[in-house]
């Protein structure tokens, strides 16, 4: 989590820990493949059967869908020029069916 997670301390502990990781593996020499690129993506809500379900009432067209995740690693991975810079923290943002990465 960027921003504070409130009450829920220990999910906002494990997203810090992801976002140091991300960080510390895209620098110098971790032991990753040559020409690595490390990568961490931050969805708002990701659209899946199971958040449908627990949050029926939701707005859905603000949710990232799974087909998107997908064709945009399938993009990163065939077309390297179109990653962020490595040890990117990618901020994924959903509004009206409409889906924009940038770099947090």
């Amino acid at each position: 989590a960027v921003v504070s997670t409130q009450s829920t301390g220990g999910y906002g502990l494990s997203k810090a820990a992801v976002h140091q990781l991300t960080k510390s593996l895209s620098t110098g020499d971790t032991g990753l493949p040559k020409g690595a690129c490390v990568q961490c993506i931050l969805p708002v809500t990701l659209d899946t059967p199971m958040n449908r379900k627990f949050m029926a009432d939701a707005d859905f067209s603000t949710w990232t869908t799974l087909p998107y995740i997908a064709e945009m690693f399938t993009k990163w991975t065939e077309e390297p020029s179109s990653r962020f810079p490595n040890g990117s923290l990618v901020k994924i943002i959903t509004k009206d069916n409409k889906t924009t990465e940038s770099v947090v």
